[in-house]
């Protein structure tokens, strides 16, 4: 018996019109519409292009190259954002008993309109409690949803600060960091803070306080931010700012580092059997 492979015959297109074909995906690419000269070409190469209508057809272009360019607008986000996890997503977070976190609040808080509304987002937690992963997890979203991020170790921020105060780049970086719908402080409390590196703080805090979302991760309890801060007068300041409109979230539960390693060296340990 004998098999015959069946495929779609290909549109047949007359040569007449092969060179405007060419002609109008080279201007569709040279407007930037790659992803609508892509689906144009797919379309020439499918069998029953003849049973769709114009309008149907063009549709079909229009919406591929809105998804293309969705697509590539979060790739440059989430490149941009340079997040510590950058893999972190709010479908993978760990909800399991004792660890403090309820999978319903943090899809709440996601989906809602914490971002347009300049929150700020407060995750504290022992060491290895999942605060960093959680952080981007929620920037990683944003980043999926259109808006732009930034992860920032507050422990680097006055080393980041002495240099671009050094070259002269300060004042443009404030900028941006006022225009960067979600920034994420990761480690405050970490390390102490200079005067020049606490000023700097609040200007940072207050260009963002109702206007633009910040999410902080710290070890340090809330109610020891204000000493870590040092000066009151500034303490007062940034923390009136942060704790406007806030989200908090205190993970509990064992070091998910310990698991993760104590998993990895019990797979390693796993003797290899026989054949």
């Amino acid at each position: 018996m004998q098999i015959h492979n069946q495929t779609q015959p290909k549109l047949s297109i007359p040569k007449e019109h092969t060179m405007m074909i060419n002609t109008t995906l080279e201007q569709l690419r040279s407007l930037k519409l790659a992803g609508m000269a892509t689906a144009l070409q797919e379309q020439l190469a499918q069998a029953n292009l003849s049973a769709l209508s114009f309008e149907e057809r063009l549709a079909l272009l229009v919406d591929r190259e809105m998804h293309w360019r969705s697509d590539k607008r979060q790739a440059r986000l989430l490149k941009a954002a340079r997040l510590k996890f950058p893999q972190a997503c709010i479908e993978d977070i760990d909800t399991r008993a004792g660890r403090g976190l309820d999978r319903g609040a943090v899809m709440s808080l996601a989906l809602g309109q914490w971002i347009e509304r300049g929150h700020s987002v407060l995750i504290t937690g022992l060491t290895g409690a999942g605060k960093t992963w959680l952080a981007c997890a929620l920037a990683q979203y944003a980043c999926r949803r259109g808006k732009s991020a930034l992860y920032q170790r507050v422990p680097r921020l006055g080393e980041e600060l002495r240099i671009r105060h050094g070259n002269g780049t300060f004042g443009k970086w404030l900028i941006a960091l006022a225009n960067t719908d979600v920034l994420l402080l990761d480690d405050w409390g970490m390390a102490a803070l200079d005067s020049q590196t606490r000023a700097d703080l609040l200007e940072i805090i207050d260009d963002r306080a109702g206007n633009k979302a910040t999410i902080i991760t710290s070890q340090l309890p809330i109610e020891h931010w204000h000493a870590w801060i040092g000066d009151a007068t500034v303490a007062d300041a940034i923390l009136d700012r942060v704790m406007q409109n806030n989200h908090r979230f205190n993970l509990a539960g064992e070091s998910l580092r310990s698991n993760s390693q104590s998993t990895a060296s019990a797979q390693q340990a796993v003797p290899l059997k026989s054949a």
